[in-house]
């Protein structure tokens, strides 16, 4: 069946069974009975967080007004939890882009594979939800055994040497920024990560193939571009799509080639780009964003994420890489490419924490800050010299204020104070040794920064 034909037919089965879709169509004047062809139903209304999910009580949007068998947990800007529902069916599908990693990258089908789950425990999207969608690997018939330290660096490093020499290769699955910190730290731990033929699965942020290629190096990795996946998930609807072989491939000629790049994505910046199943998670365009509709806990249709991105079919991706001399050497699965830039306007992403600009505000509205500063700023995840991550706040200074440490170190104090109360995605997920703020101070009308008259934005990509 054509991708586009699933999409309109699950449109049907949303409509009729969950209750909250049903009001929501209502309320926008849409007689589903009228949606029959596809050029209908890309004429739907967009659901989003704001729009559909944070308008309805909990069970109104599930299937036939029940709550699946589990619930997983995000935070937004506010730090209120919103809550997920899944259901078995749900791992079982999210499952087979985990499989397609291990399978066509990993060879995990005849490899004695140890799964270590680095992603944050407890009620969060990632961790228990990880750990489910390994251990159906396992009841798929591949040798794959899971061990779930969580984001607990010094229990990652006692029990990966101890099981380790009993497996074929080890997958640390986390946050890039934390599978880093983990890796280094081993290496001065005198762990032999070289020994253990580490493959490595992350999620939640955009990486540079700069970051790969050094984290690949210290993890004694052979081929970067095999031994290393990123999964494009989001807390709305598991995992949406996932690097290949062929993937990275592509990604890592295009990263020395910033003018390529700006010519297929639009940007010279390099975002995430995966391959997506269009029968299971169908995408469209939408202003520079992603929509995509599928079947969940909470099934979700045309829904709006916000993430900066786009689609290019097989076909157009291969052919546009043959007109710049680039043939890859990786086969893939023939299935369409999402390129994904992340919420620049909205939030920065940091260890998989959400951060958002209203976090930073109210530690900059504090009476110890105010005085000191307009309010205005730019926060940014960066990489330092040593490829890690840190998170930084470049403040605009009031007017005849000049730059000190005491101000830097006020500032910083107040703003971690405010995130670790506000964001408690910041406060599961970061490590306490990352959490504090790069405070860079600028004068007023800063011109790179704060130019005057030009609209401000308080982050960048």
């Amino acid at each position: 069946m054509d991708p586009r034909d699933r999409a309109l037919e699950l449109f049907h089965r949303v409509a009729a069974s969950v209750p909250a879709y049903g009001a929501f169509l209502d309320e926008h004047g849409v007689d589903p009975q009228q949606v029959l062809t596809y050029q209908d139903f890309v004429r739907l209304p967009l659901t989003s967080k704001d729009a559909y999910i944070r308008r309805f009580p909990l069970p109104e949007l599930c299937r036939n007004g029940t709550i699946g068998d589990m619930i997983a947990v995000s935070s937004g800007s506010t730090g209120a939890p919103s809550f997920w529902a899944r259901s078995a069916a749900d791992e079982r599908v999210v499952a087979d882009r985990f499989e397609e990693v291990f399978r066509d990258a990993f060879a995990a089908r005849g490899r004695r594979t140890l799964a270590v789950v680095c992603f944050a425990l407890g009620t969060w999207v990632g961790g228990l939800f990880t750990v489910a969608c390994c251990r159906h690997l396992a009841e798929r018939g591949y040798p794959v055994t899971v061990v779930a330290p969580g984001s607990d660096r010094w229990e990652i490093l006692r029990v990966v040497p101890e099981l380790a020499p009993h497996f074929d290769q080890v997958v640390l699955l986390g946050y890039p920024p934390f599978i880093k910190d983990v890796i280094d730290a081993g290496i001065a731990a005198g762990v032999p990560w070289a020994d253990y033929s580490v493959k490595l699965v992350t999620a939640g942020e955009v990486f540079s193939e700069e970051w790969r290629t050094l984290v690949a190096g210290r993890a004694g990795m052979a081929d970067p571009a095999r031994d290393t996946a990123s999964l494009y998930g989001t807390a709305d609807a598991g995992v949406l799509g996932n690097e290949t072989p062929l993937s990275v491939e592509i990604r890592r000629f295009l990263a020395g080639r910033p003018e390529t790049a700006r010519e297929l994505f639009g940007s010279s910046r390099l975002p995430t780009l995966v391959q997506y199943d269009p029968d299971v998670r169908f995408f469209e365009e939408h202003a520079g964003t992603l929509l995509f509709t599928g079947d969940n806990g909470i099934p979700l249709i045309r829904y709006h994420i916000a993430d900066e991105g786009g689609l290019t079919p097989y076909d157009r991706m291969l052919g546009f890489l043959r007109g710049h001399g680039f043939r890859p050497a990786a086969t893939g699965p023939e299935r369409p490419f999402a390129h994904v830039f992340g919420r620049s306007h909205f939030a920065v992403s940091y260890y998989g924490a959400n951060v958002y600009p209203e976090n930073i505000s109210v530690g900059l509205e504090q009476p110890e800050v105010s005085a000191f500063v307009t309010g205005k700023f730019v926060l940014e995840a960066v990489e330092d010299e040593h490829r890690d991550r840190r998170l930084a706040v470049t403040v605009e200074l009031a007017p005849g204020v000049t730059p000190s440490d005491k101000i830097a170190r006020i500032a910083g104090e107040s703003i971690l104070t405010h995130l670790l109360r506000l964001n408690s995605e910041f406060a599961a997920y970061v490590p306490p040794h990352r959490r504090t703020p790069d405070i860079r101070l600028r004068e007023t009308g800063d011109p790179d920064y704060f130019p005057p008259g030009a609209k401000h934005r308080y982050t960048r990509g």
